[in-house]
């Protein structure tokens, strides 16, 4: 069976060369006579493969010195208990709640001291990201925690909330290397890499050095302390060796593509195409405000489930796949991420315009 065009939410669509190249390797990496699966994570080659997988991120995101990048396992979401019980100082945070990430993020960190809804978009089903230029910062907040990119919602601050001299949380998760991005306006920037970096099973931390102490909350696992892994470089125990492999290939080919202001001309240009058929689609709609539009993730509906469910359907036989959009909205949604190709966008929308004359 030849490539489907895969618009899932994550796990996602992967670099095609970088698959081949993976692939290449599989039985022997690097003239060591084995795979990275087998591999050691002492080894002097999974050092080095480590060691360049950071290097070119840092490169890619010019990551300050002052910021250590952390491989982590437990996805973005054990970062939700993580974050508060490293930087919940005063027990005090404040969160913007912009779609179902972000709400869990909030809802956990409940369990560890007093977390503020300072701002949501929860009365329009998350269609929309609220006014954060004079927001109800508390004086005590430790932080002010925002999900950067809504995946189920389509929804993208394209401005950074004020948060009044307070350190900012991001989860970038699917926005992850979409664009350029300044890291000092943030205390710790992170994401789950599944859906534009690399295999599920990771999150890359990036944080502020002097965020990372031995003060955090009593009864914090040793396992969940940013300390732990910054000491041992992510090599505290055996992390997710085969994902930091494909990782770091992904970040080079992001290098060989013309970086990150490359990878927002290309998102921007493929997003236009799809926003541009919705905007003037009588069938299909998009759910979102047009000024807060996500590049990564598209939900749009027709308004009808029998035939949002018919669409998909038919969609999957075309070979564009994993088009059906999540529970709370309904409807489709098309995640294009970094490696999915403009062509693919391009066969969605004339499928799209064909689906519509034939079901006007």
């Amino acid at each position: 069976m030849s490539r489907v065009y895969n618009f899932s939410a994550g796990p996602a669509v992967l670099p095609e060369s970088v698959l081949e190249e993976v692939a290449r390797e599989m039985m022997d990496y690097n003239n060591t006579g084995m795979s990275v699966m087998e591999m050691s994570h002492r080894s002097a080659a999974f050092q080095q493969i480590i060691d360049e997988a950071e290097k070119d991120l840092r490169e890619l995101m010019n990551i300050p010195d002052n910021y250590k990048v952390l491989f982590l396992q437990g996805g973005a979401s054990q970062q939700f208990a993580m974050i508060p019980m490293n930087l919940m100082k005063n027990r005090v945070a404040d969160f913007i709640v912009t779609g179902q990430w972000a709400k869990k993020a909030y809802q956990e960190a409940q369990k560890y001291g007093k977390a503020n809804k300072i701002a949501s978009s929860e009365d329009k089903t998350f269609s929309y990201i609220p006014d954060c230029s004079d927001l109800p910062i508390s004086p005590d907040a430790d932080y002010v925690y925002i999900c950067e990119n809504n995946t189920i919602y389509g929804t993208k601050f394209k401005e950074l909330p004020n948060t009044k001299g307070k350190l900012l949380v991001a989860d970038v998760s699917s926005c992850f290397l979409s664009e350029p991005v300044d890291v000092t306006k943030y205390g710790i920037i992170y994401g789950g890499v599944q859906k534009n970096i690399g295999p599920a099973g990771m999150v890359i931390v990036i944080i502020r050095e002097d965020l990372i102490s031995e003060d955090v909350l009593p009864g914090t696992p040793t396992m969940l302390t940013y300390k732990t892994h910054a000491d041992a470089g992510s090599l505290y125990n055996t992390p997710n060796a085969y994902c930091i492999y494909v990782c770091g290939k992904v970040f080079k080919w992001l290098k060989n593509m013309g970086g990150l202001t490359e990878m927002q001309r290309r998102n921007e240009e493929k997003a236009k195409i799809l926003y541009d058929f919705l905007d003037s689609s009588k069938l299909f709609k998009g759910t979102v405000v047009a000024k807060d539009r996500s590049l990564m993730n598209v939900p749009f509906v027709t308004g009808d489930k029998d035939l949002d469910a018919k669409f998909v359907k038919e969609a999957t036989a075309e070979g564009l796949v994993n088009l059906k959009g999540h529970r709370t909205v309904g409807g489709m949604r098309a995640s294009i991420y970094n490696a999915m190709p403009k062509e693919g966008v391009e066969k969605l929308v004339a499928f799209m315009k064909k689906f519509e004359e034939e079901n006007a």
